[in-house]
């Protein structure tokens, strides 16, 4: 299979999907805002022209929550997924889709005001409403591992989806001046998932220092 790829962002998280499974990749190295993305070529692949997308024999899927869910339902016998019988499995279903349903939106808003528009067209009031919004969605992860490690149970895709949209809203929110300081059960969970090594593979690919590393595993 291969992962159409590009550091920091959401295709992290299929590397650090097929990580965990044990499953083999290549990975297509795209540099996040380059011509190349928005190529008639791969504007054919992803018609966004964004990365991740996922082909497999003559299956191409883009959006990063839909790969993993494919590749869990075709590849994972099983793993990272409570069973549907059990406690965890509606715990398991709300956070992986919370990860882009109230997590990223937020998250979005702040990066094109403070990234990616030029100063004189940023709007700070569209940054402190995101900002607010932004802190009650991460309080509400705070208070879902308050009396665990991960979000469901045992670790599943909904901390892969959930955990690396985390990672970007901390970082987001600290920008824009949040102050996260009291949401420790969040950070500590944050921390728990970067100590992974697959996670820790994943968030190196296509790194400086990871030059040279053949794109596949």
């Amino acid at each position: 299979m291969k992962i159409y790829f590009a550091p920091d962002t959401r295709a992290v998280r299929i590397v650090w999907l097929f990580e965990e499974l044990g499953l083999p990749y290549e990975l297509e190295f795209l540099k996040f805002g380059d011509p190349s993305m928005r190529s008639p070529a791969y504007l054919g692949i992803h018609p966004l022209g964004r990365v991740p997308t996922l082909i497999d024999d003559e299956i191409t899927i883009f959006e990063s929550g839909a790969i993993v869910q494919y590749v869990l339902a075709k590849y994972g016998n099983g793993r990272l997924v409570p069973d549907v019988h059990s406690r965890e499995f509606p715990l398991y279903l709300q956070w992986f889709h919370f990860a882009e349903g109230m997590i990223m939106p937020p998250v979005n808003t702040i990066v094109v005001e403070t990234v990616l528009l030029s100063p004189e067209r940023r709007n700070q009031v569209n940054v402190d409403r995101a900002t607010k919004v932004l802190s009650k969605m991460l309080a509400a992860v705070d208070a879902g591992v308050r009396d665990g490690k991960f979000l469901a149970g045992n670790f599943s895709a909904a901390d892969i989806m959930l955990g690396q949209a985390c990672m970007a809203a901390t970082k987001a929110a600290t920008k824009a001046g949040a102050d996260l300081s009291g949401q420790a059960n969040l950070a500590a969970y944050i921390d728990r998932l970067r100590n992974r090594p697959a996670f820790k593979k994943a968030n190196a690919t296509g790194k400086p220092e990871r030059a040279g590393v053949p794109g596949q595993t």
